[in-house]
Order: C-alpha cells, then structure tokens, then sequence
C-alpha cells in the first residue's frame, strides 16, 4: 500500500512569503521611526529658538538603504554634533588658555561670515586697541578708547580732532567661565522613538497581511 501526502496550500511558499512580509514590516517600522525622531529633534530645535539652519542639520538615513531585512535599522545624526551637543548637555565652557572667555557686546559687530568676534580680529578691523578693564564685582571688560558708535550701534574708530562724539565703549566681556544652558531633551525623544518600534513592526505587518 502506498500514501501519498499532499500538503495544500504550500507551507515553504507560506513561509517564505511571511519571512518577506516581515522584512518589508521592519524596514517599513523603521524607516517610520527614524523619520519621526529626526522630525522631532527638529521642532526640539526650533523650539528653543535655535534657529531653523541647526534644526536642519538633523538628518536620517535608514538601512538597508535599498530593498528589505529583518535586521533593519536607522540612524539620525546631527551635522553640526557639537553644537547641537552642548545645548543637549549644558557643558561649563572654560577659555582654552585658562583666562578669560571673551564675549562680545553688542558694540563689537559680527565676525567674517556673521561669526563671533574675537578681541584680535576686532583689532585689526577696526585699527584700534583694546584696554583691559578689571572689575570686582561682575565681568571684567575690554573697552575701545576714542571710539565712536556709528548707525548700527558698533564701536569705529574716531575721526573727530576735537575729541566730539568720542566714547569709550565696552566691546567685550570678559568672564573666567560660563555655563550654557541645557536646553534640549534628545534623549526623551530617542527613547520614545525607540519604544514605539515593536508597535509601528506589528502595524505594519498587519497591513501586509490583509
């Protein structure tokens, strides 16, 4: 006697076909998650009124970055890490000589390109010297004598003979140290996104399976 064992449907081709629909689920899961993170480190950003440039140097990128795997995963990154760090931290910043971290007042005017400006570079646009000024009590200064403020409130130099109109102006404060604030919360927002993943891998493998 022979029997004969027909197995209706194919269970390899079941298989097969609920593996695929698995990695379609993870990777789709995935990709979902590091979109969602890198939108919401963004509106973390702005949020603190840090501007909508470092907002965008929040970027993502999921893997594999073609086709599908169960191993799927996701990356967001910041291109701008340092920045980005110290807001997420709050570090203390000390000057790297070990004196005084200078920072500018508003009678300084911008650096090349709109970046912060340093006593040396004040110095050598504006042709004047700057005068250390110590102060008990609160920062000490570095003035600029015979300046005059000009129509965007910044320190020039001083072409009056007769001394009219000049000023000595604060240009920069000068502080031991500082403590930047913490003002973002990027692991809140890691870890949310990392416990919605089981979630988004079951919706998503239901929507391949009906």
């Amino acid at each position: 006697m022979k029997l004969k064992l027909d197995i209706d449907p194919d269970i390899v081709a079941m298989m097969a076909a609920e593996v695929a629909a698995g990695e379609r689920a993870v990777t789709a899961a995935m990709r979902e998650a590091g979109s969602g993170l890198k939108i919401a480190w963004r509106l973390q950003i702005t949020g603190a009124g840090l501007g909508t440039r470092l907002a965008n140097s929040i970027r993502s990128q999921s893997f594999p970055k073609a086709g599908e795997s169960l191993d799927a995963a996701a990356l967001v990154w910041s291109k701008a890490p340092v920045i980005v760090g110290a807001h997420d931290t709050g570090p203390l910043i000390r000057s790297k000589d070990g004196f005084w971290l200078a920072i500018p007042t508003e009678a300084a005017g911008r650096g090349l390109r709109g970046g912060r400006i340093t006593p040396g570079e004040w110095e050598r646009r504006r042709g004047l010297r700057l005068r250390f000024v110590y102060r008990r009590r609160g920062p000490s200064l570095l003035v600029a004598d015979k300046a005059r403020l000009n129509t965007r409130g910044q320190a020039v130099a001083s072409r009056s003979k007769t001394g009219r109109g000049q000023v000595t102006a604060p240009i920069f404060l000068l502080v031991p140290q500082v403590k930047l604030p913490k003002r973002l919360d990027l692991a809140r927002d890691a870890e949310r996104a990392h416990g919605a993943v089981p979630g988004l891998v079951v919706e998503n493998w239901v929507k391949e399976r009906f």
